[in-house]
């Protein structure tokens, strides 16, 4: 099993956390390998410490469902210290709770995917102590599709939202320690940053070969089988096709009620890495609630081959291509953008949103995805804290 930045924080405690008060970023999924959740861990390693608690989207517990559900600001009844929700209006701390801490400790557990809102979190409160002379320190947590495959095309600039703020591909490879050491590095070059490392993360590792229990880390993240076809399905949020919300198998299970399956198999083929097992289902919120939804559950048959990105951007140009009549985009809001295509936001790019609405190959994409991800596995390298195959800590 290996030790994350949280344990060796409160087992090492570095001198430069000493004296310092402190805010820590968490969630429901900020435990150490007993479950112990990280408030109390840090709160007994250092003693009088700890000021505040902020929580990223979905609240502090994840009871949260879906984008755009506020958290309200709350108090920590076990410490009696107050909890400041990161979503809502402004989504970064104020000067005001800033003022309460010398040091803002994040200690969240991330699922290797640039929509995935916490690392931006993350970015807007590294932006915000620096502006208030207020240090950092991210506690790592293992990438839980590992560090060694990339996916995607680069975000595009004008493409920026609460989903993307940095050049980053769909699924990055990097730990939030990395994506750190990224951010400082392009946006925030005067802030006092300090990186926990873990102990025993290789990059090849998966979740499951961490020997760390799974603790949902948002409400549609129940399984580590979820945080496999993630980056790809997410792309669903951006149409009308049904990314399982409402089911108890969110995004592995999607469809809609148009969706002719037969077809779908018949199109798709089998694609490497994952079989689609025909499945219908009634969604208890979110699109077609208590609709009958015909579709499919992905099942990621060898986590080596299975390309998630790739596989959704060829189901919907099949999808595009079966139904164009019944088949669509979903229009703006989508966290916080109140005029751009969603898709457009997930997706990081017009130009591919517009080939997979005309129905494109995806080999058609494959040139363009290929040369983005080797131009960002180079440019990575400079962030990496760990290697394939030990660990540089």
């Amino acid at each position: 099993m290996i030790e994350t930045g949280i344990e060796i924080f409160c087992r090492k405690r570095p001198s430069w956390a000493k004296q310092r008060r402190m805010g820590l970023l968490c969630n429901q999924a900020s435990v150490n390998s007993r479950l112990i959740h990280s408030r109390f861990l840090v709160d007994e390693a250092f003693p009088g410490q700890l000021r505040a608690v902020f929580s990223p989207q979905h609240g502090m517990f994840g009871e949260k469902q879906d984008n755009m559900e506020e958290s309200g600001h709350e108090l920590d009844l076990h410490l009696g210290i107050p909890v400041f929700s990161l979503y809502e209006r402004k989504r970064a701390p104020s000067r005001d709770q800033l003022d309460l801490i010398d040091l803002f400790v994040i200690d969240l557990q991330d699922v290797g995917t640039r929509v995935y809102t916490y690392i931006w979190t993350m970015l807007l409160a590294m932006k915000a102590c620096m502006e208030n002379g207020v240090a950092v320190a991210v506690l790592d947590r293992p990438n839980p599709l590992g560090g060694k495959e990339v996916e995607g095309n680069i975000l595009e600039e004008q493409l920026h939202s609460f989903v993307g703020m940095a050049p980053l591909p769909m699924r990055h490879g990097l730990t939030m320690g990395e994506l750190a050491n990224m951010f400082k590095s392009l946006l925030c070059p005067n802030l006092e940053l300090h990186v926990v490392r873990m102990k025993g993360w290789k990059r090849n590792m998966l979740f499951p070969e961490t020997g760390l229990p799974w603790v949902l880390p948002s409400p549609n993240m129940p399984a580590f089988e979820t945080a496999l076809v993630y980056p790809g399905q997410v792309i669903l949020e951006g149409t009308n096709l049904s990314e399982g919300r409402g089911t108890t198998r969110p995004f592995e299970i999607f469809g809609a009620p148009y969706m002719d399956t037969r077809k779908i198999c018949q199109e798709l083929g089998r694609f490497r890495g994952c079989i689609l097992r025909e499945q219908f289902f009634e969604p208890t919120f979110n699109k077609w609630h208590h609709k009958r939804c015909r579709g499919f559950q992905v099942h990621v048959s060898d986590t080596n081959a299975f390309r998630p990105y790739r596989f959704t951007l060829a189901l919907l140009s099949c999808v595009a291509r079966i139904h164009p009549e019944d088949f669509s985009w979903t229009p703006p809001p989508y966290e916080y953008e109140f005029e751009k295509m969603p898709a457009d936001l997930i997706i990081g790019s017009k130009m591919i949103r517009k080939a997979v609405e005309q129905g494109a190959d995806i080999k058609q994409l494959d040139r363009i995805l290929e040369q983005q991800e080797m131009t960002f596995r180079a440019e990575r390298q400079k962030w990496m804290l760990y290697s394939e195959g030990q660990s540089l800590s």
